[in-house]
């Protein structure tokens, strides 16, 4: 059997954190920033954890399972 590859993608976009849980960033903060509000941008700039129910699909696409 051939080794599998992560994704090259999600191993961009999702990090590790020292307890193995997986960090990920929030989308809707790159363009189109002039109809969002000062609130919805700070908000938005901040990393959080990947949810429960999106945790097996990650940690397939990192090799993690």
């Amino acid at each position: 059997m051939p080794k599998t590859k992560t994704n090259s993608g999600s191993k961009k976009r999702f990090t590790l954190t020292g307890t193995g849980k997986i960090k990920r960033k929030h989308a809707f903060h790159s363009h189109i920033l002039t109809k969002k509000t000062k609130k919805q941008k700070r908000n938005l700039c901040h990393s959080t954890l990947v949810h429960s129910a999106n945790l097996t699909q990650v940690k397939e696409l990192l090799c993690m399972k």
